[in-house]
């Protein structure tokens, strides 16, 4: 009997000591758990802070790659109206006192041109309409039947 007191004794120790180990697991948990959730949302809080100020840079850093792409846009359209600015001049000053050439051109240009009608005005300073050499041109085809 007395090895049986001493088993149930040995027992009931073991059992105390569990449940004993378990509450204070539990006031462990209970006490840790909610300290715990504050320090990972702590960590989350400083982690989204960090992914903020990143994305604030590089929304800074593309905005001045813009700017600068702009700017370049600019300077060089600048550039290059500059370059049609002095081509037009020099073509300009080539033309000013060069009727010969101008005639030239304006000839080849009627005789590029067949359906040209020029119209030269007479001694009373008005032109001679040529309203019949309109009957003569070569017709060209209506547009439903090329």
């Amino acid at each position: 009997m007395n090895r049986n007191y001493n088993q149930s004794k040995e027992v009931v120790s073991a059992l105390i000591k569990i449940g004993g180990t378990l509450i204070v697991i539990i006031l462990i948990w209970m006490f840790g758990y909610p300290v715990y959730r504050v320090w990972q949302q702590s960590l989350e809080g400083e982690a989204e802070l960090k992914r903020a100020e990143q994305n604030r840079k590089i929304a800074v850093q593309e905005s001045e790659a813009k700017k600068e792409s702009a700017k370049s846009l600019a300077d060089a359209e600048v550039i290059r109206a500059q370059g049609v600015a002095k081509a037009n001049e020099i073509i300009g000053n080539s033309l000013k006192n060069n009727e010969e050439y101008l005639r030239y051109l304006w000839i080849d240009n009627l005789e590029k041109n067949q359906n040209a009608v020029i119209y030269v005005p007479t001694e009373a300073g008005l032109p001679i309409l040529e309203a019949g050499r309109l009957g003569k041109l070569p017709k060209s085809a209506p547009k439903g039947e090329e």
